[in-house]
């Protein structure tokens, strides 16, 4: 165990899963899915894009990711955990993402490396997404 990664081995994969299905979903623009892995009192903080702020709210949260996936048809989204420190019920995690889209409007190439700082509740034995961080790293 390193300082990124502690507690227990069982729940830092469960977790690792977590972050693996988020990228699945995202890839395959699959609703029900993207949508099982937050919990009702979750935030997705967008603030890097002044206009979306921070969306509190499981069905807000929802809402906003499926309103927007429509505009990025050809989207591929890779996902690298970087830390995940679990503490009961409770856990962090850090991961970062590289992304690879046709912008809408223009159909031009774009990529971003980007960043979740994350916050996680585990509730009937399942991980869930209770506050995801969203930050760019680089971006083209």
């Amino acid at each position: 165990m390193t300082a990124n990664y502690s507690g227990p081995i069982e729940d830092r994969l469960a977790i690792r899963e977590l972050l693996e299905t988020y990228a699945d979903a995202v890839n395959r623009n699959d609703k029900e899915l993207w949508a099982s892995l937050w919990v009702e009192d979750s935030h997705w903080d967008l603030s890097h894009y002044p206009e979306l702020g921070v969306v509190s709210g499981k069905q807000a949260v929802v809402d906003l990711w499926a309103s927007a996936m429509p505009h990025y048809p050809k989207l591929s989204f890779i996902v690298s955990p970087g830390l995940i420190r679990v503490d009961g019920d409770t856990a962090e995690a850090r991961a970062y993402f590289s992304e690879v889209y046709e912008e809408p409007g223009t159909g031009k190439d774009k990529r971003a490396r980007a960043c979740y700082n994350d916050r996680l509740v585990k509730r009937d034995g399942k991980w869930f997404f209770q506050t995801r961080v969203f930050q760019i790293i680089h971006q083209t």
